[in-house]
């Protein structure tokens, strides 16, 4: 098995300036991270320029995997357009590979045949704004039961259905596959995978929600390595991006430490 390769999401350490982030990063000897647009006080939404950012992850020899995200992608209107290409053109500014495309997760567009038109008509209208620069699009469908997306195999379709492959890629996250509950991989077609834990023994699966999230260590209850070790059997040789929305992560003094613990877990379980 070749050894893991990790990358780091800024919702590791949402507190951190976007310098120190990286400096974060590169001290636990990861090449790869994913910006956020939705961090308040923080790169993208505080200003900073594209060109800053990369800048920045020059220094600290780092490849920015890409933005997260843009939401709603599967609700196409005038102002999602134009959040895309604002997106879009900041992704290419920063130097990120690609942009996450997170699908609206509020109950609705749910029914059988419109939500997989409107996914196809996204991804339609998105293909030519990405190709124009040279961006990916990573799908990333969510496991909750009220999410608009929530199967790859409904995503794999509609990627087909827009001759979209060259365009668009999966997102792997292990919390969502283990919510989602479907077992088939698509690992030709994944771009990125995310991983966080769930460690409370209380919650129903049903009744995971992000602030649920912690790093992967062995109470972890979404088998993480597991999931990571098929991936990379089926053959996905791409990072594995730390993305822990709890309270309790995000408060820590020394995150450099708790990311290594678990960084070594998942190295000697994977």
């Amino acid at each position: 098995m070749p050894s893991l390769r990790f990358a780091l999401n800024h919702m590791a350490a949402p507190a951190l300036p976007i310098e120190d982030f990286f400096a974060l990063a590169a001290s636990l000897g990861i090449d790869a991270v994913e910006i956020r647009n939705d961090l308040t006080s923080n790169a993208i939404l505080d200003g900073t320029a594209p060109e800053a950012v990369a800048r920045a992850a020059r220094y600290h020899g780092l490849t920015i995997l890409s933005i997260n995200a843009l939401q709603r992608f599967n609700e196409w209107n005038a102002a999602r357009a134009e959040e895309a290409q604002a997106l879009i053109s900041y992704a290419k500014a920063c130097g990120a590979k690609a942009l996450v495309l997170v699908p609206k997760n509020d109950g609705t567009g749910r029914a059988d045949g419109e939500r997989q038109e409107k996914l196809r008509q996204s991804l339609a209208l998105l293909k030519p704004m990405l190709d124009a620069a040279g961006i990916i699009g990573l799908v990333e469908p969510l496991g909750f039961e009220i999410c608009s997306l929530r199967s790859k195999a409904e995503a794999v379709e509609a990627i087909e259905a827009v001759e979209g492959r060259s365009t668009f890629k999966l997102v792997h996250d292990t919390f969502h596959h283990h919510l989602a509950g479907e077992a088939q991989l698509y690992p030709d077609l994944t771009g990125l995978a995310h991983i966080s834990g769930v460690a409370d023994p209380a919650v129903s699966v049903a009744d995971m929600r992000d602030p649920h999230r912690v790093l992967v260590a062995a109470d972890d209850r979404l088998d993480n390595a597991g999931q990571m070790r098929a991936l990379i059997e089926a053959g996905y040789a791409g990072p594995f991006s730390f993305e822990p929305f709890a309270a309790e992560v995000h408060e820590l003094k020394d995150p450099a430490s708790a990311l290594r613990a678990s960084m070594d877990y998942l190295s000697a379980q994977v």
